[in-house]
């Protein structure tokens, strides 16, 4: 039987290098983090790669994956080289964002239409890379046939990985994935090919892992941030008690929540950044919708403590909050 190896999917404002270092000091299960994409990197010693985003001595290197948005083989191999250089073993270009301000520029899932361009890539990186290369797309953005002519270049490229997140670009995160077309793949694709896509509880992943057995590895997104819980679940070794789940989760937001403001010197900003995590989290309370509205209307550190102490004063943690159906706000 194949070992199970779990993903975090990047989140662009949320899982950040705070986010991944918090998450992994008290949540387990999760094998490989990537991170939320890098740009513009133009020069061999580019100021964005300059960061604590990826920084040796602030992340943990052997289970990180830095990702790159781009759609200049120039961009890609500088990339490759910059994060050699600072130990990583592998690199990840983004062909999956799905917000219309980067696809129209032909990047992220906007760039899937673009069979020519993408043979390019394949050709200007050939044999250049410094370290391994893996590619997160979608089925496609306009269409599902898209991914269809992608195929043979993707397997020329050799990749690591083809993370497959199973939706068009236009759906955004709305609608259904689309089973059919990800099986489709599955029977094309000779490479390493990792799921992606509403894999929001237990029963999702035990459903998805009989529908594919010859997949093992699986990138989990708005569901983990829901419930922080599911890689240790899908692995079978979170603990039963809830109370306690409830207690580690209260330790793990103060922590993040702490761990940014020295960050940032105390900036407003951080309230902001912990209230896109809590969309998500608070739907894993029993009353999602007040535990919201809570943390939402707090403008200040004062009151977003607040906030916090009386969600987990009064509240239940249920865990596995996010649905099918989305968030409900």
């Amino acid at each position: 039987m194949k070992k199970t190896e779990l993903h975090l999917g990047p989140f662009q404002g949320i899982t950040d290098v705070h986010f991944r270092n918090v998450f992994a000091d008290h949540f387990e299960g999760i094998d490989k983090f990537f991170t939320p994409f890098f740009s513009g990197i133009h020069t061999e010693n580019s100021k964005n790669l300059r960061t604590q985003e990826i920084a040796p001595a602030t992340n943990n290197i052997h289970n990180l994956v830095p990702q790159l948005l781009s759609n200049d083989p120039d961009e890609i191999i500088r990339f490759s080289e910059q994060c050699a250089k600072l130990g990583y073993k592998e690199v990840n270009l983004n062909m999956g964002c799905p917000y219309p301000q980067v696809a129209r520029k032909k990047r992220g899932s906007g760039l899937m239409p673009y069979s020519d361009l993408v043979a390019k890539i394949a050709q200007g990186t050939a044999g250049n890379f410094k370290t391994d290369f893996s590619i997160k797309c979608r089925l496609g953005y306009y269409g599902s046939n898209e991914i269809d002519e992608l195929i043979p270049i993707f397997e020329q490229m050799q990749l690591s990985e083809l993370i497959v997140h199973a939706r068009l670009g236009t759906q955004m995160y709305g609608g259904k994935p689309d089973h059919e077309k990800f099986a489709n793949i599955v029977s094309n694709y000779t490479g390493s090919i990792v799921y992606n896509g509403d894999i929001f509880n237990l029963t999702d992943y035990t459903l998805l892992g009989t529908r594919f057995p010859q997949v093992s590895k699986w990138m989990l997104g708005r569901g983990i941030l829901a419930d922080p819980f599911l890689a240790a679940d899908i692995k079978a070794i979170a603990p039963n008690d809830y109370s306690i789940r409830k207690d580690i989760v209260y330790r793990f937001i103060m922590q993040l929540y702490l761990t940014r403001r020295k960050a940032k010197a105390d900036n407003p900003a951080v309230i902001g950044r912990m209230k896109e995590l809590w969309s998500y989290l608070s739907l894993s309370f029993s009353e999602p919708t007040l535990a919201w509205r809570l943390i939402r209307r707090s403008t200040d550190f004062e009151k977003y403590e607040e906030a916090v102490a009386q969600v987990f004063k009064n509240q239940s943690w249920i865990g596995a909050g996010f649905t099918s159906s989305g968030k409900m706000y």
